[in-house]
């Protein structure tokens, strides 16, 4: 890349070009970003203007939008989306879901049914991976019931780094040693997954507001959903909610993170505690909500 080209990026985007920008992201994905975030867009676009040689956010933003391939808009959302995760991360609903749902669920389907789970979004892999840990380790079901595990993300370059179960110190760092041991082979300062683990989650590319491709994601039992509907505003959160009801089987459970609730979004699910854990339940019968 010529010189012109890497200083020219430099140039101020306008808050036309911010807007624009916005407008899009937010019509394809249902992620907002509020005008706090402007550094951190600007950072990006410029990023991606580089590397693509584009002098001119206006080129850029042609050339992104119109791509037929959509290769680039997708290369642009992987720059855009957070992901900060690691094993074990609020644990609790691991309990939970080990302690009290899987029997619940396993006693409602069918004997030779599996039992699904998805977890959206995977961002690296860490919770999908915790959720076959902690079935491995504390749910007695397994030892007669299938569960299928499907971990969902709308950043590819997250997938390829999932799929491949390779971790630092700090990801693994909340894992207890016996079981850290048991799954992981260190090697270095990189903490490799074991093979059983790794294949036992299958990894998608999903958009919760890409009504196309969540079309195909349905007959789930238990969903887990962290820390996403935080990015999304009330149209999105609402869109998504709708997303997540028809992917869950009746009697289906959602987690979402400790700072989200369901209740604010939609009413379409029954509110259940078991202990001081908040879970929301698709009701088995139409009407059955609390």
């Amino acid at each position: 890349m010529s010189s012109s080209v890497a200083s020219a990026v430099t140039d101020t985007i306008t808050v036309a070009d911010f807007e624009r920008f916005r407008t899009l992201f937010y019509r394809k994905t249902g992620i907002h970003f509020e005008d706090s975030k402007r550094y951190f867009v600007d950072k990006r676009l410029r990023e991606r203007m580089k590397q693509t040689g584009h002098e001119t956010f206006k080129n850029y933003f042609t050339f992104m939008r119109f791509q037929a391939s959509g290769e680039e808009f997708q290369n642009l959302t992987n720059a855009m989306t957070v992901n900060e995760t690691y094993f074990f991360r609020e644990d609790y609903q691991f309990q939970t879901m080990c302690k009290y749902l899987m029997d619940e669920l396993d006693g409602q389907r069918p004997q030779g049914q599996d039992l699904r789970i998805w977890s959206v979004p995977s961002s690296t892999g860490e919770e999908p991976y915790s959720i076959a840990i902690f079935l491995m380790e504390f749910w007695k079901g397994l030892a007669h019931r299938d569960v299928e595990l499907v971990s969902s993300d709308i950043d590819t370059s997250v997938l390829a780094r999932a799929k491949a179960g390779i971790y630092s110190k700090r990801s693994v760092q909340n894992i207890p040693i016996t079981i850290r041991q048991k799954y992981f082979t260190q090697q270095g300062q990189e903490f490799h997954l074991c093979d059983d683990i790794r294949e036992s989650v299958s990894f998608s590319l999903a958009n919760l507001v890409g009504t196309q491709n969540t079309k195909s994601f349905r007959s789930f039992d238990l969903i887990f959903c962290r820390n996403l509907l935080i990015y999304f505003d009330d149209d999105s959160r609402r869109q998504a909610a709708q997303v997540l009801y028809d992917a869950l089987n009746p009697g289906g459970y959602i987690f979402l993170g400790h700072s989200e609730s369901m209740s604010r979004i939609s009413s379409l699910f029954k509110v259940r505690k078991f202990g001081d854990v908040i879970v929301y339940q698709k009701p088995l019968f139409e009407g059955d909500r609390v």
